[in-house]
């Protein structure tokens, strides 16, 4: 038996097993222990001292969150003692701090606002710092907003672009009082290896790394009569904005996002949904035709393994880190960028509207497609194909302004045209999931027969794990598919960049021999993005994946190739996948980019 560790917090016993932290027991005894430094998904830092507590016997007071209970340990958690030095705390850490939050964007969810209300810091007992603080704000990059004189040197986010994606990005530069939170040379978010991913955003507890805000354009898009305001919703998006409107996480709030976005006044409500589904078509054609060269043609220039090309955190990694193997990539755009390409194109000539008149907005769970909709490669409609693009956290501001009751909307239905999925679509939300949404159209258009597993479930795809492996084995395939009688189609899946650098290492050193790669930025997916709603974390992003694959269940359809909607663009438009009108628009390439 495990032994247990006896400890008495507050005079309250507690029974804790070995290796237990003094937070971690006091949470477990429904004590609250104020934190900043501390976050669940991060190694143990101890910097800010917020949760310091006092320990019977020892002089000095002990950071909760980096001392192990001991057996024996007497603790007090709410002394004098320990809510003066809490309170002196906060107070220099206020001293440093451009504490104008009216006008913050983090106002009413800025951890540090929240800790001076509770301890109600009225006064300013040391000397204000700020004004002799050279501090700069960067603005540049399209995605996030680095604020130097918001920031309380907590590191989170140092130790988030190191440990969850393996970037380092953010360092810590200096000491002492000029210490301060910088980049490579201290250039620009912008100009350095920064993946735009938003992880750092997502974990900062000030308003010193928020998403660059484009919501009054957007406002202003939807009260101009002479525009025609398009709107798409990301997979992940539907099972994030509820937290933020009073639903508990891993809620699915579907038909009341698109009443919600109905009422902000969009013009149409459509869906990323279909785009993911045409994605599958593109995808896996793509990689059957590399497939068919590499094993009939014996084409030695073909590339393999093939690599997932939906997110443009993970693409800018590669870039970066492995430019080399950008010809590994999948041609085909993001969802994200199909699906503006398309809106400018496809949908303007439905609806008989100019071009130049339609707003493509995109609500998005992630900080990168925010740069992705800004890149060069985007303008293949002949105009930027996708004009703004929305955190989750974003368009739940815009619920809030518009003084809607988000949870007292009856449930509507996407617009029809570009608005109808498939669960395949969904899937798209969760780590593994366009893996199994390929694997669902590969394997039936290969055999005419479904995935041989039960209800489509491909459950060796599935789970959190930082990378999984899976092997599905094609058998009696049709007549012009039999050069693929008994592969072993080899796939991988990784999420969190940190894990992407496990996958590419091994690809590298010719130790992994795959066909198909899944590669997500971020952790869990696009439900775990950086423009998800705070907090997040490893529980709640389980439960945004049980949401997921619930979603998916729930649908009538569940193969990307039986949407209607994708079957109709074909017939009227777009002719075949990898056809020509296709590669115009659905498709791109990539620039390699410095490794600093």
């Amino acid at each position: 038996m495990t032994q247990k560790v006896q400890i008495n917090i507050n005079g309250f016993p507690v029974t804790v097993k070995p290796g237990t932290t003094i937070l971690e027991a006091a949470r477990k005894a429904n004590v609250t222990i104020p934190t900043l430094c501390y976050h669940k998904d991060l190694c143990v830092a101890g910097n800010c001292r917020v949760c310091v507590v006092e320990v019977a016997g020892q002089k000095r007071l002990s950071a909760a969150c980096a001392t192990p209970c001991e057996d024996g340990m007497d603790i007090l958690t709410n002394s004098l003692k320990v809510r003066n030095s809490r309170k002196h705390i906060i107070e220099l850490l206020l001293s440093e701090h451009n504490a104008d939050c009216t006008k913050c964007y983090k106002n009413g969810k800025c951890e540090l606002q929240s800790l001076a209300s509770e301890y109600k810091i009225m006064t300013q007992d040391f000397i204000e710092l700020l004004p002799w603080k050279n501090y700069t704000i960067d603005m540049i990059s399209p995605s996030i907003i680095k604020d130097d004189s918001k920031c309380i040197r907590c590191q989170r986010c140092v130790r988030t672009c190191a440990e969850l994606q393996g970037v380092n990005a953010l360092t810590v530069a200096y000491k002492g009082d000029h210490m301060k939170i910088s980049t490579f040379f201290e250039k620009p978010m912008n100009d350095v290896v920064c993946t735009n991913c938003g992880q750092c955003v997502n974990r900062c507890p000030t308003g010193a790394l928020v998403e660059k805000n484009y919501v009054e354009e957007v406002w202003d898009a939807i009260s101009d009569p002479k525009k025609h305001v398009v709107v798409q919703t990301a997979p992940a998006v539907r099972v994030g904005l509820g937290e933020d409107l009073g639903f508990e996480p891993g809620s699915r709030v579907t038909g009341k996002m698109v009443a919600a976005l109905k009422r902000l006044g969009f013009d149409s409500v459509l869906d990323t949904d279909f785009t993911a589904d045409l994605t599958i078509m593109e995808e896996g054609t793509e990689l059957l035709t590399r497939l068919k060269k590499a094993l009939v043609d014996n084409d030695k220039e073909v590339k393999l393994p093939m690599a997932t090309s939906c997110s443009p955190g993970w693409i800018k990694y590669i870039e970066h880190m492995y430019p080399e193997y950008l010809p590994n990539l999948s041609t085909c755009k993001s969802p994200q960028q199909m699906f503006g390409a398309l809106a400018k194109t496809y949908y303007a000539k439905a609806r008989n509207l100019d071009p130049d008149k339609i707003v493509s907005v995109s609500i998005m769970p992630c900080t990168a497609k925010k740069f992705e909709a800004a890149r060069s490669e985007m303008h293949d409609s002949g105009y930027r194909d996708v004009d703004y693009v929305l955190t989750t956290r974003e368009l739940s501001i815009m619920i809030k302004q518009a003084g809607i009751d988000f949870m007292q909307l009856d449930d509507m239905e996407f617009d029809r045209l570009m608005g109808e999925s498939t669960g395949a679509g969904a899937i798209f939300g969760v780590t593994g999931g366009v893996m199994e949404a390929a694997l669902r159209t590969a394997y039936e258009l290969v055999t005419g027969r479904p995935v041989p597993f039960e209800n489509l479930n491909i459950t060796p795809v599935r789970g959190m794990d930082g990378v999984r492996e899976a092997t599905v084995k094609i058998e009696k395939p049709l007549k012009e598919w039999k050069f693929l009688d008994g592969v072993e189609l080899r796939c991988a899946i990784a999420h969190g960049l940190i894990n992407a650098k496990t996958v590419m290492d091994a690809v590298k050193a010719g130790k992994a021999n795959f066909h198909f790669l899944e590669v997500m930025a971020c952790p869990g997916g696009c439900l775990g993005g950086g423009g998800q709603p705070i907090p997040t974390n490893s529980e709640i992003r389980e439960k945004r994946a049980k949401a997921i694959y619930a979603e998916d269940s729930g649908k009538p359809i569940r193969k990307s190739h039986e949407n209607p909607e994708v079957q109709k663009i074909y017939k009227d438009f777009l002719g075949e996948p990898l056809g020509e009108v296709s590669h115009h628009l659905l498709h791109t390439t990539y620039t390699p980019r410095e490794r600093f």
